[in-house]
Formats: structure tokens, sequence, C-alpha cells
């Protein structure tokens, strides 16, 4: 366990502050939002454990220097992940680490067996009674600890409204269940606006071996936590939070987008892993560009985009004639890509491009004047963080709920373009087809980075959308309101259970 912030013992008379225990799947799509969260909690006066592993408690160095310097009373408890004894490779800690789809259940059960030395830990006098877990949606097993502990589970999905929703009714109906044609439109009932998508379009649509019987234990424990946490605000899709509000007859607590805590580029940067670019060499390169000119293009940490693919992707963006940051995640690992790039298109767009291998300090670069569009896999925290920006996206899902992501952007928000993906690109699962050709994705660069009428609607949209978020997170709107709620509704269920035996001692002293 590594003690990170202060701010005094947290009593007030008889009264004890919150205290949320964060358990967010080991995935860099999932934890970091859930940093943000911890943050915010943290800067509103609540006390925050951080559950984690060394693997990933190694990545979140940066984290951990920041919230200390800033004396946030927030803890990281790091316990032992036991690859060895559901055969993962040593180190194995990171769903970004697993290297084949028959792994995944052996992951999942792997976080299962966190159950009983996290409940050990909570247990332990020295630490502060937990007031609630907020645990991700994957870790169904939380929802034992917090029963015998009797506080309550919130869930935390990492998805907007408008996916919650298409999802907890996809697995409530079992509309998957039956169709075996991947094609086969799914109509979705009850849903507040139509939409029908193809099966293998839906979350949820992935076979992966031996996974059969955990998606069941997720959506049980999912019915019986006391209520989601969303990274959205109730402006952005109004409608379709209240839709899930009704459907699950649960409280939906909103209180995004999160990254919007990170104030100044300092802690921008330290989000998630070390970056593979030096911050100021990526600034210094964005401030000799025009405002508004650059396309900025990433696909996550978990999308598997073939080295042909990156090819013709890159074609493209070289046909485009556009300035463009490009991270490519594969580049390290694949021979074929970087003899592809060390030979002659790196020297051909070196006036204009900027490529980065590995992990790239994604906010700064979308929060920085010079970007004017964003190509994206519709990730949700990508997402969201583009709405922040204020920039048009061009939409380019690839798995999971990323294409209900487009919808909502396309079609609901109208702040983007789709790039005309047709098929889905299985999460580690090699396709070597080429799915979007060079001039594709060059008319798509070519007309959201355009000076036209259409172009400039996008882009009218996407600033509006930006202004309202900023709203909604700055203090006395909906989120801000939505996280002190929050915590003064964990911190009455405390307060009322009162102090029975003595022995509660706060860490954060």
């Amino acid at each position: 366990m590594t003690f990170l912030g202060g701010g005094g013992d947290g009593q007030n008379g008889s009264t004890t502050r919150a205290h949320f225990v964060l358990v967010p799947m080991m995935g860099q799509g999932h934890t970091i939002p859930m940093t943000d969260m911890a943050r915010l909690l943290a800067e509103h006066g609540a006390q925050v454990s951080f559950i984690t592993t060394p693997v990933n408690a190694a990545r979140l160095a940066g984290f951990a220097t920041d919230v200390e310097a800033a004396g946030l009373a927030i803890r990281l408890v790091e316990l032992r992940f036991p690859t060895a004894e559901f055969g993962l490779p040593d180190g194995c800690e990171n769903l970004d680490m697993i290297q084949s789809r028959g792994l995944l259940s052996n992951f999942l059960e792997a976080c299962a067996a966190l159950q009983e030395p996290l409940m050990a830990h909570l247990r332990e006098k020295q630490v502060s009674p937990p007031s609630c877990i907020i645990s991700s949606q994957m870790h169904w097993w939380t929802g034992g600890i917090a029963r015998e502990l009797t506080i309550p589970r919130l869930a935390f999905g990492g998805y907007c409204g408008f996916s919650s929703l298409v999802r907890y009714i996809l697995y409530r109906d079992n509309l998957l269940e039956n169709v075996a044609d991947e094609n086969a439109l799914i109509t979705i009932p009850g849903f507040p606006t139509p939409l029908e998508l193809t099966k293998a379009k839906c979350p949820g649509s992935i076979s992966i071996p031996c996974m059969e019987k955990i998606p069941e234990k997720i959506f049980e424990e999912e019915l019986a936590c006391d209520g989601q946490v969303i990274n959205s605000f109730e402006e952005l899709e109004t409608l379709y939070i209240e839709s899930f509000k009704k459907v699950t007859r649960k409280k939906v607590w909103t209180i995004g987008p999160m990254c919007l805590c990170h104030r100044n580029i300092n802690t921008m940067s330290t989000r998630g892993n070390k970056a593979s670019v030096d911050d100021a060499q990526c600034l210094q390169w964005l401030d000799s560009m025009k405002p508004g000119s650059v396309i900025f293009v990433s696909f996550g940490s978990l999308a598997t985009t073939t080295p042909q693919q990156l090819v013709e992707l890159g074609l493209g963006l070289e046909a485009s004639k556009k300035p463009f940051i490009w991270v490519i995640k594969a580049g390290v690992k694949s021979p074929e890509v970087e003899d592809w790039l060390a030979n002659g298109f790196e020297e051909r767009v070196k006036d204009r491009g900027m490529i980065i291998r590995g992990w790239a300090p994604q906010v700064m670069i979308l929060w920085h004047q010079a970007i004017g569009g964003f190509m994206t896999h519709c990730g949700w925290n990508s997402t969201i963080e583009g709405i922040c920006a204020g920039v048009p996206m061009i939409t380019w899902p690839h798995f999971a709920e990323q294409f209900l992501n487009e919808k909502l952007v396309v079609d609901v928000l109208k702040t983007g373009l789709e790039v005309g993906v047709k098929g889905v690109t299985q999460w580690r699962n090699e396709q070597q087809e080429v799915m979007v050709t060079r001039d594709v994705v060059e008319k798509a660069v070519y007309n959201l980075m355009d000076k036209g009428e259409a172009a400039e609607e996008l882009r009218m949209r996407a600033k509006v959308y930006a202004i309202k978020a900023r709203k909604a997170f700055n203090e006395e709107g909906s989120s801000y309101n939505n996280i002190r709620l929050l915590i003064q509704e964990m911190g009455n269920k405390t307060n009322a259970c009162g102090d029975t035996d003595g022995s509660k001692l706060s860490l954060f002293v």
C-alpha cells in the first residue's frame, strides 16, 4: 500500500469523511478515467483507496506524484496479481498485455481471485471503514465484498448513457442469444429513438473461449448494484441518460467529463503510461502549426490494426496533404510497419507529419489550438476527450460499444463523419484484409478539415458541446453538483452506521 496524500483525518466532530474504494479493470481505458474519478472525489473532500497491482502501480507513478504534491487523500493499495495460478505469463496484469483472446477468461478469473485479499485489507483495523465501492462492471466479484461490508456498490462501465442503455437492453432481453448471422440486424426495443445494428456491431457479440458464464455473473451483479457512475454529463445526452435511469430503476450519477479535472498541462501528461514522446517536443511541433490545421489520429490502447491497414491509413494521410499527428501502437511490434515507415514515408511527410510510437499525451494534444480534427476508434474516453476539446471527429470504430459511440457522435450530436467501416475488427484477432482504403481516408480527412459549409457546421456544433461540457463540470454545473451529492449521500450512509467498536483509525493523517 502506498500513501499518496494528506488533508487531515477527515473528521469534523463526530462526522467521518466518505471513504470510496475504487476498483478499476486493469486496462488503460478503464484505469485512466478512474484515476480522474479518484482525483475528483478527493478534491471534493472524500478519502479514496485506489486498488491496483504492482505492474499497474508502476504505470501510475505520474499520477501518484501529482496527487501527493496536491495533498489529496488518495492511496494506492497494491494487491499481488495471481498470474501463475491462472496460467498467465509473469507480469501479465493489464488487458493490453494479453496476447491471445483465449487468455481473457484466465485474466478475469485472476481478477476475481483478488476478492479475498481485498476483503482482508478493508477489514484491517488501521483502515478507515469504506463508505462505498465503485468498481468496473467487469469486476462482478466486488458485489460480494459490498454486501459483506453492508455498503453500497456502484458500477462503472466507462460507457456513455447512450451505449449503457443499449448494452443493458441487449443483456436484459438476450437479444443476441439465438442470432447466428453476424450481419443480422438487431432492433433495440424500448430505445427512445429508432436504432438498428448488426449483431457483429453490438457490444457482447464477440465469442471468446471459456467466457460463457462470466457475462452472466457481470450482469447479475449489475442488476444487484446500488447505482451506476457514468463519465458523461446530462446536457450531452439527456434523453438517453433519463431513459437509462427509468429502465434500470437505479440512481445514475453523471459526473463527467472527468478529464476536465486536469486544469493544467502538467497533470494532463501524467494520465496512463509514460508518454513515448517528450511533451515539450510535441508542443513545440504543434506550436509551429496553424490553428485548426492538424488532424490527430489515434486508435487507443487495445485496437488491433493490421500492418496492411496501417500502411493504407498512412498513405491516405499523406495524400490528404494535411498536417497530422499519428499514434501507432503497433509500430514497435511490427517490422513490416517499421520498414515501411523508414523506407520513404517518414521522409516524405517530415515537414507536416509527427509519428508517435506507443503512448501519447492525448488530452494535451487534443486541447492544443493547432488540432482541427480527431480520427478516433470511438472508445468512450477518446470520444469524451474529443468532445471536451471541441473538435469534430472522423469515426473509425473497431469493436465493443465503439459502434454505438459512433452513432451518438454522427447521428445524435452531429459532430463527426463516418470513415465508413463496414466490418468489425475483433480484439486480438489478426485479420489481414484492408477495411478502409487510402482513397477513403483521404476523402474523410479532406471533408472534415475542409473550409466548406458542412465542415464549418461540424466545427460549430463541436465547440458548442465543449462549452456545455465545461459548464456542467464547473461550480454549480450538473456534474459538479452530482459529485458533491454522491459524496454527501455516501458520507451520510457511513455516519448512519456509527462507530460501534471504537477501532476506526484513518490513514489520511
